[in-house]
């Protein structure tokens, strides 16, 4: 396995989320605390979703190349492009599909606001199943749809869903669509194909459009399956949207490419309508060229990074088992985002936010904002080098050391 992934990468001055900006409310703010010129009271970024490792040599060789070119028009998705994305997830998964299926968009959180904006009337209803991705959430309401909540059921350390819940609610002829996220961020769960064909025969029983975003579907740990839930059965791809990306997969989020997979023609050309009604057309340089290289070429360094991840992930167990017994881990079985259960800290959820950023100098997702069932937990991105990870388990480790008895027994 290649050992570059050890490298500690100086992200600063490359206007990046995750190391120079701070969430406030609704605001990014620009901030200097995890700069490396802070030393030991820097603080540490494990919160956005991207990888602090370089993309693999071809993207980087691809995108070198586009460069040098010196033009940079409008650009249009080619033959090729379409090629190789059909291709990976054929290669990849064994999904089968067509080029004429996808539409592109400027990354799957787009899609998402946009997929609701066509198929969903405003006062109808979406369901989502949190805790789960933020993004979610806004999509149904800044488009003045109102929310379905079916959430994922937490027992002996692990998450499942809700079925019966979900029946009630499918029922509904206001509930039109269903958010799927699969695998699911943040818990880490990578459903079954049993589990998918519940829930899809539940949502096409009941005619509810299944929009599911596959995007963490490459980032499955040894011994896991991802199944792209329109692969299950031409019935469920008729009356499925699957959203992808090579973002996570190939840490190529800021070059904001991904691709809509719409088997069924008149759900895609309602979705066009909408992009061309919001002046979206054409794709990003940088995006067609680098989402090529990665599906053609990109799949020995992917296999690396998985391993390393991997290696990451059985580091963080230990080490929270041995050293940290305030806080357990919810086994992920797929992405590279692991969901910390700290209820046992005794901290109220700003008490937690504040501890972790002040005390322990880690910058995580607190687990509120995946929805109210996420209070007490938080979420971190272990996609990064290894002794960043040894110094954040270690920061969590001696402030969970200083928390009064009375609070953490």
């Amino acid at each position: 396995m290649s050992r570059s992934f050890d490298e500690e990468i100086d992200r600063m001055g490359t206007n990046s989320v995750k190391w120079e900006f701070q969430q406030q409310e609704e605001e990014l703010v620009p901030w200097e605390r995890t700069d490396p010129a802070q030393g030991e009271g820097r603080v540490l970024p494990m919160w956005v979703a991207d990888m602090d490792f370089r993309c693999p040599p071809a993207v980087i060789e691809a995108l070198q190349e586009r460069a040098a070119h010196g033009i940079f028009g409008y650009t249009a998705p080619t033959e090729a492009f379409f090629k190789a994305a059909v291709g990976w997830m054929e290669r990849r998964h064994g999904w089968k599909t067509e080029p004429e299926w996808i539409c592109t968009t400027p990354g799957v959180v787009p899609a998402l606001n946009f997929l609701v904006r066509t198929f969903v009337k405003p006062g109808e209803k979406v369901l989502i199943q949190p805790p789960v991705y933020h993004p979610f959430s806004w999509a149904v309401l800044n488009n003045a749809a109102e929310i379905a909540s079916n959430p994922l059921v937490y027992k002996d350390g692990t998450y499942g869903m809700d079925f019966e819940g979900l029946e009630v609610l499918a029922r509904d002829p206001q509930v039109v669509m269903a958010l799927l996220c699969s695998p699911h961020n943040p818990v880490g769960r990578v459903w079954s194909g049993a589990e998918l064909d519940r829930f899809g025969e539940i949502c096409l029983r009941n005619d509810v459009l299944v929009v599911a975003d596959e995007i963490h579907g490459d980032i499955v740990y040894p011994g896991e399956t991802f199944t792209p839930f329109a692969k299950i059965s031409p019935a469920f791809a008729k009356r499925a949207i699957v959203c992808t990306a090579p973002s996570k997969t190939f840490n190529l989020a800021g070059l904001q490419t991904s691709c809509i997979f719409i088997a069924d023609q008149e759900q895609r050309e309602a979705f066009k309508q909408t992009l061309l009604s919001a002046g979206l057309f054409g794709v990003n340089s940088f995006g067609l060229v680098a989402l090529q290289a990665a599906y053609e070429q990109g799949e020995a360094w992917l296999e690396q990074v998985l391993e390393y991840i991997a290696g990451n992930l059985a580091f963080l167990e230990a080490y929270i088992a041995e050293h940290i017994p305030g806080i357990e881990v919810v086994h992920p079985q797929g992405t590279y985002l692991v969901w910390l259960d700290c209820r046992r800290l005794g901290l109220e959820k700003l008490e937690l936010k504040a501890f972790m950023l002040e005390q322990a100098r880690v910058y995580l997702d607190d687990g509120y904002i995946f929805g109210t069932q996420g209070e007490g937990f938080e979420r971190i991105n272990i996609a990064c080098p290894r002794l960043i990870l040894v110094k954040a388990l270690e920061r969590i480790r001696e402030a969970v050391a200083q928390i009064p008895k009375s609070k953490n027994p």
